[in-house]
């Protein structure tokens, strides 16, 4: 059997949070979740690339490292790594038979996410890991995910206002549900939140009386380079004598100095519990570290593309803080020798339905772009056409706007078009379709 067809019976199940069923079907498997140390990562952006720098950083170090992310963009064994290697199908396989076995008869069955949470779990326990990092999948409170009774450390990395459908119309609504990953006396490190945000976690870490670390973001010293400012001095475990550490910088964007602050908080709150993470192998991990399909320059037939997943208003802002770093605005300078018009991007773009598309083609678009329309493979895609109509109602300059039944089509006609910078957005499994066919 393969992975799809053990995983289909589940698959109708669909969203649905609470933790009762995981408890009960973890509970058949021994309670993998409580033989495993965990740092869990919960945020609405950014997660994934702190579970990332984590992760590279933890396995350098000399440790049997697990991570577990969602969602995958090829291939389901990407969910769950080991010392950064993805697990193979036939161990995949095995797990979810396990997992399967063990789903309690004439209840309420598992959904799908459950089922490869508590596979994670499992493999996580069977390998004895020293430590998995664990991305939330929703929310936090009602997540799979969340079952562990006492983190290492656990991370919020960003709030803003996305699966409020599920999760709560208000950001502090929905911060109440990113807090519920605090535990009682386990220190967090928190990212940057609008104020109302804020007040929540800080109000939710006080009753539970977890240590709050809030870093400031790394600097910029040079392209591809970062520095940290560190919080506690790791030999005397102390707020004092803070030194500065200079790392390289592999994932594009500003927001990665904030990124990579907080998993260097994180990190230095593990070396005060005693793990042994020396300064090198912090500079090498982050030097190693890869996270596809965010901000990822690739090539399509010998043309340079880059690929992000900006499936919602706070990514779009970071994608479009990124391109206009590499498309800088008209100086005086630059109108005084004739220049009329920024470089225009060619956008290809599939949203899903669920997602918020006026405020993304808002921070997007601009005057003279072309934006190039397909939809989500194999998901619940927004129609192109009323895409098209909604993107040309706010971006009616637009130089070119066209729907197209595929992403190959999508492509060669964006580039037809010369010197243009041509992005592939709006989804993170339109980027996965993607790499899964290039």
């Amino acid at each position: 059997m393969d992975i799809d067809s053990l995983l289909q019976p589940f698959q109708h199940f669909g969203v649905h949070l609470g933790l009762e069923r995981i408890v009960k079907l973890l509970a058949n498997l021994d309670n993998p979740q409580d033989q495993v140390p965990v740092i869990h990562v919960a945020g609405t952006n950014g997660k994934g690339s702190v579970c990332a720098y984590l992760s590279s950083i933890l396995t350098q170090a000399g440790y049997r490292t697990g991570r577990y992310i969602s969602p995958h963009l090829v291939d389901w064994t990407e969910r769950i790594c080991l010392n950064e290697q993805p697990i193979s199908s036939e161990e995949f396989c095995q797990l979810l038979l396990q997992v399967q076995a063990a789903v309690p008869q004439g209840e309420e069955s598992p959904t799908q996410f459950e089922v490869i949470t508590a596979a994670a779990w499992l493999y996580f326990a069977q390998a004895k890991v020293d430590v998995a990092v664990v991305e939330v999948g929703l929310g936090g409170r009602l997540d799979a995910t969340n079952v562990c009774s006492k983190p290492l450390v656990t991370i919020i990395t960003s709030i803003s206002r996305e699966h409020w459908q599920v999760l709560g119309s208000t950001v502090a609504d929905i911060a109440r549900e990113k807090a519920g990953i605090l535990k009682a006396g386990c220190p967090a490190v928190v990212g940057p939140l609008p104020r109302e945000a804020e007040q929540v976690v800080r109000s939710r870490a006080l009753e539970l009386q977890c240590p709050v670390i809030m870093p400031q973001r790394s600097q910029c010293i040079s392209p591809g380079w970062g520095e940290y400012q560190t919080i506690y001095n790791s030999k005397h475990n102390s707020k004092h004598n803070s030194k500065q550490i200079k790392y390289p910088l592999p994932l594009q964007g500003q927001i990665q100095l904030t990124n990579s602050a907080l998993a260097l908080a994180a990190i230095e709150i593990l070396q005060t519990q005693g793990w042994n993470i020396v300064e090198e192998a912090i500079i090498q991990g982050m030097a190693n570290t890869k996270w596809l399909g965010r901000m990822q320059w690739t090539t399509w037939r010998n043309h340079k593309l880059l690929l992000d997943g900006a499936h919602n208003p706070a990514a779009a802002q970071v994608l479009r803080d990124y391109v206009d770093s590499l498309t800088p605005p008209l100086t005086p300078k630059r109108k005084q020798e004739g220049e009329t018009t920024q470089q225009s991007v060619s956008w290809v773009m599939g949203m899903l339905s669920t997602k918020e598309h006026e405020e993304i083609f808002k921070i997007l678009l601009r005057p003279n772009d072309r934006l190039y329309l397909v939809p989500v493979p194999d998901h619940s895609s927004a129609n192109p056409e009323e895409l098209a109509l909604l993107a040309l109602r706010f971006c009616p300059e637009l130089s070119f706007c066209h729907t197209y039944s595929d992403l190959l089509s999508a492509l060669s006609a964006a580039f037809a078009q010369r010197d243009n910078l041509v992005i592939l957005c709006g989804s993170l499994y339109l980027v996965g379709h993607f790499l899964g066919t290039n």
